[in-house]
């Protein structure tokens, strides 16, 4: 090996290491990486840019744009509320969720469409006493199943098919994922509907009516003030004035001291704060009915005498939410949103730390108080998705212009009567002519950290291929070719994707693979196109981890997952995808 191909190969498993290690943000390690590669000299200093104007980056910034705008024409919501109104067994209903959210990840951002259905999931399990843990994994993992039928359905997809058309001129058209992904996404539906969702762990149990999540804790930090007359009373006779028995005092901090679960005898004193945990209802009483007061929230109880329209939603935190790795005290939302933290909920861990001062995570629940009228603008400025629809309305009146646009787009591409990037741009300028999407929200539509992630890492796949690593790599695969089945090659590129997928963004294990595949289809003399669409399909089949994709993260908190959940309904289905996908990938694409 030169010297050029250890950096380079040092500077893959670094970036490959930092993404596993999941404590900074995916797009800061993919511009590390471009770093590294420039000032190591693999790649020209005038070249690094070059992946910010790749086809591939530029559709997927476009896909975005316009998924949002279908996503706000109000079209798709006069589907989901009939998702909404289904009441069948728990197969059927799963069933029929799982196909809705897959239909709608094929043409637009699969996350975008999870986001659309996530309240409205919520709302069939409150309706039909239902675990949201029975239907959370098959959401998520339909929107994955969903985005391999279309070219556009996820990222991968679209970079597949630009690495094509830099190898052999063509790349594949919008449909060419059809029949392999469309396969793939009824088995493995059928699969979660009638067997999987079986295997999911169900740690919060069936939803009543009047609670989001009956057994959902949730965290909340209070003070007693001076004039509160609850000094010197114990905290057991608190309690039980209040009638919240069912309340836990979590630790009470005195001072500098704190005391873990205090005992039932303790007497309460002025300043006292109390961590309790407790039902969304039972917190919300005691804030209203209670001369205790919310910690770092003064203002709330004054809001409501000033015809605000003062209500609380409870929001899961996307992976992208300005929140992420940062506390309250730190994002200072009380002022610069009116928003107030009033309890924080984490599924599968206890939580022991003053509110104000827990880092938030991504997929973590928030019960938030403040003014109707601005809560979405806040939300969508913050990252957050709210869990219900009966605080914030997701009716719109409904536009068809998006739709229509969009289906220009999609047929002018598909009768070659322009490229895909160019005919998705062209779609974007008609949206903000037609006024269908606003400026400031199209740059709002784009998520710019995958953006990012995707133009800074294109170059570092050229630099993989200019210092010779790509050849090193497919030399030694190709010395283990011959003694391979037909569908060992196959299988060894997809089974790959797939490992990756689950610990790194798929989109940065498409760029990598993609180039890869190449190299060894030229080393072995067989066609590029079967490795490719393994590299797609393997790429997207992130279900063994939540940090696979986004969509898992997504759902972690409202199905109270933990981490390790994941892999027992995402092996069976793995398995199952790669017995399929093999035999129809050769069928359709031979060597």
């Amino acid at each position: 090996m030169t010297f050029e191909q250890v950096y380079m190969l040092t500077v893959i498993i670094v970036t490959l290491g930092l993404f596993v290690w999941g404590r900074l943000r995916y797009d800061v390690i993919a511009l590390s990486a471009l770093f590294a590669v420039v000032v190591g000299g693999i790649i020209p200093i005038n070249d690094a840019f070059y992946g910010f104007g790749h086809p591939a980056v530029v559709t997927v910034a476009a896909v975005l744009i316009i998924s949002k705008s279908l996503q706000n024409s109000g079209i798709i919501g006069i589907f989901t509320r009939f998702v909404e109104s289904i009441n069948v067994g728990p197969s059927l209903q799963i069933a029929i969720i799982s196909l809705f959210v897959a239909a709608l990840s094929g043409f637009m951002n699969n996350v975008g469409a999870l986001t659309l259905l996530l309240p409205v999931v919520i709302q069939i399990a409150r309706r039909s006493n239902r675990a949201p843990g029975e239907l959370m994994m098959p959401l998520a993992f339909g929107s994955l199943l969903g985005g391999l039928t279309t070219m556009i359905g996820t990222p991968p997809n679209i970079i597949v098919a630009s690495f094509r058309a830099t190898a052999s001129g063509t790349p594949f058209t919008m449909f060419d994922f059809t029949p392999v992904g469309l396969l793939l996404a009824v088995i493995g539906i059928f699969f979660i509907s009638i067997f999987g969702w079986r295997l999911i762990p169900i740690r919060i149990p069936k939803t009543g009516e009047d609670a989001l999540f009956s057994s959902a804790n949730y965290l909340t930090e209070v003070s007693i003030p001076r004039k509160s007359g609850l000094s010197g009373i114990t905290l057991q006779q608190f309690l039980e004035d209040i009638g919240e028995t069912s309340l836990n005092v979590v630790a009470l901090i005195r001072g500098h001291k704190k005391y873990i679960q205090p005992g039932a005898l303790m007497k309460l004193r002025i300043n006292d704060h109390l961590l309790i945990e407790g039902k969304t209802d039972s917190i919300e009483y005691i804030i209203k009915n209670t001369p205790l007061q919310l910690v770092g929230n003064q203002k709330l109880k004054q809001m409501g005498n000033d015809n605000y329209e003062i209500s609380a939603i409870e929001v899961v935190v996307s992976p992208n939410s300005k929140l992420v790795r940062r506390s309250i005290a730190q994002t200072q939302i009380e002022k610069r949103y009116d928003i107030y933290l009033l309890a924080l909920a984490r599924q599968g861990q206890r939580i022991r730390k003053r509110l104000r001062q827990i880092k938030i995570r991504a997929g973590d629940v928030l019960l938030l108080q403040g003014d109707m009228r601005y809560f979405a603008e806040s939300l969508s400025t913050l990252g957050c998705l709210p869990l219900s629809k009966r605080d914030i309305s997701l009716h719109i009146p409904p536009s068809f212009v998006p739709v229509f646009i969009f289906c220009i787009v999609i047929i002018s591409s598909v009768l070659g009567l322009t490229s895909l990037p160019i005919a998705l741009t062209g779609g974007v300028i008609a949206l903000v002519l037609s006024r269908q999407i606003q400026v400031g929200e199209l740059y709002n539509g784009v998520e710019w950290p995958v953006i990012v992630l995707l133009g800074a890492m294109v170059p570092v796949g050229i630099a993989m291929e200019n210092c010779g690593l790509n050849d090193l790599i497919a030399d030694n695969i190709s010395s283990i070719i011959y003694l391979l089945p037909d569908w060992g090659l196959v299988f060894l590129i997809l089974t790959t994707a797939m490992l990756l997928s689950d610990i790194i963004n798929n989109a940065a294990t498409a760029i990598l693979m993609s180039q890869l595949s190449i190299k060894i289809a030229e080393r072995a003399e067989v066609s590029a196109d079967p490795l490719l669409m393994a590299v797609a399909v393997g790429s997207s089949c992130a279900f063994l981890t939540p940090i696979g994709h986004q969509s898992n993260i997504l759902v972690m908190g409202p199905g109270g997952y933990r981490f390790g959940d994941y892999w027992r309904l995402g092996l069976p289905l793995e398995i199952l995808i790669l017995v399929f996908s093999i035999p129809m990938i050769l069928w359709i694409w031979p060597l």
